[in-house]
């Protein structure tokens, strides 16, 4: 994942060693993932507006008219010292422009391609397979374009970004995707955070060689292992709208580093930048919440519930928010109608697994991570519980292949570097058990 979907603050059973949206980690090449958009409902919106250009950005006139002010607090921050500037997040820096000269002399120039040296392909044959970049999966920081392309790493909004900055100079149709269904859920410390995720749809140049009757409208490049494009279900993004996601990703992160000051003018500029971007609005309730700010908190919480009445993250935020000025009466009906709306919230399972591995439940705790897993397979905290849970059990070759999805799954560096470390231990562990028995 990479977009931040929404935030809850939550008081977790234990403290979580979570940094980042939940999703597969690594990167090999894009080819694996790379697929047509031919036939079937969830991929023909995709040809239809992949041909219409780049994603542009909405004439002021048609977004929706807010009133900002009662919701913009400039006043409680000091001022930012960070370059909050929405025309730098997708802009090529020299050293990108200069790989794209050096790779593909001819982007941009409108010389005709033949069908076998189709710009798409050798675009992204010179960003992800020619090794030189050797672009990885991290989602700890959301980086902009150019800072993808410096750090060669980044989470899957930052690469779409990465790659829409290369296509667009290539001259090359390009449309952001959010995709439905791949919701995944993550803690920082008392912030549960839900992300989605999104990939980019790449076509044809206006210039370029086309076969009568060929039936490949656009490419779906997308930067997760074992993504099945095929069944995928779509929206659209408009470039407003991902910018504004990047902001909001920033905010975030911000705010679980305890930098509050900076998260706000992140938070600000994302709502303020695309104003139905509700999750922007929830984050920016989320920061006056922690700034001390409640009644503001409720009122970007009301703010959100009055477009998406139903929406569970700002339903639950705005309980709390109630709870901290004594209205319990009002926020034990928001609570009654959540526990109707979500019987078995995000991490509900895993709460209860976690209980039981304390009072040496194993198998109960065992049992309830399993639940957990069942409706987020990928999360990396959950397998390595589940693999906590078996050591109680003496389940060692589940402990391996759990310790191994965990390794699998995780989305930072340092993760990764954790559990590659804790399954040699186990490793090592497990060959001088074998070697005693001998």
């Amino acid at each position: 994942m990479g977009t931040i979907h929404a935030i809850h603050e939550v008081h977790p059973a234990v403290p979580a060693t979570t940094r980042g949206p939940a999703r597969p980690a690594r990167m090999p090449g894009w080819r694996a993932k790379l697929q047509s958009a031919t036939r079937g409902a969830s991929l023909a919106l995709v040809a239809a507006l992949v041909l219409t250009g780049c994603a542009s950005v909405s004439d002021e006139s048609t977004l929706p008219k807010v009133d900002t002010a009662p919701l913009i607090h400039d006043e409680l921050f000091p001022p930012s010292r960070d370059v909050i500037d929405p025309a730098q997040v997708m802009t090529m820096s020299p050293k990108m422009r200069e790989f794209l000269r050096a790779r593909l002399p001819n982007a941009g120039s409108g010389t005709l391609m033949t069908e076998t040296r189709d710009m798409r392909h050798m675009l992204l044959d010179a960003l992800y397979t020619r090794g030189e970049l050797q672009l990885e999966y991290d989602a700890e920081t959301t980086r902009t374009a150019a800072e993808a392309f410096d750090a060669k790493a980044g989470n899957c909004l930052s690469l779409a970004m990465m790659t829409a900055v290369f296509a667009r100079e290539a001259g090359l149709p390009i449309m952001f995707r959010q995709i439905y269904d791949e919701e995944q859920w993550s803690r920082v410390g008392d912030l549960q955070v839900i992300s989605s995720h999104v990939n980019i749809a790449l076509g044809r140049r206006k210039t370029e060689f086309r076969v009568i009757g060929n039936d490949e409208p656009s490419l779906v490049v997308d930067f997760l292992p074992g993504a099945q494009i095929s069944r995928q279900r779509a929206m659209p993004l408009e470039e407003r709208t991902i910018v504004a996601m990047y902001f909001n990703n920033r905010a975030a992160e911000l705010m679980a580093q305890a930098q509050l000051d900076r998260a706000y003018w992140f938070a600000r500029a994302a709502w303020l930048h695309e104003p139905r971007l509700l999750s922007a609005l929830n984050t920016l309730g989320v920061i006056y919440r922690r700034h001390g700010d409640t009644a503001l908190a409720e009122r970007a919480f009301r703010a959100v519930l009055a477009r998406e009445p139903a929406n569970v993250q700002a339903m639950a935020n705005l309980a709390q928010a109630l709870r901290l000025q004594g209205r319990l009466a009002e926020a034990e009906q928001l609570e009654t109608r959540l526990a109707q709306i979500q019987p078995y919230p995000p991490f509900k399972f895993f709460d209860l697994g976690v209980a039981a591995m304390k009072t040496g439940e194993y198998a109960k705790a065992r049992d309830f991570f399993a639940k957990e897993i069942e409706r987020s397979a990928y999360y990396h905290e959950f397998h390595f519980w589940m693999a906590l849970a078996n050591v109680g059990l003496g389940k060692w070759d589940t402990v391996r292949e759990e310790l191994a999805k965990a390794e699998e799954y995780s989305v930072t560096q340092p993760q990764r570097r954790l559990y590659a470390a804790k399954l040699e231990s186990l490793k090592a562990r497990m060959e001088r058990t074998s070697t005693k028995l001998r």
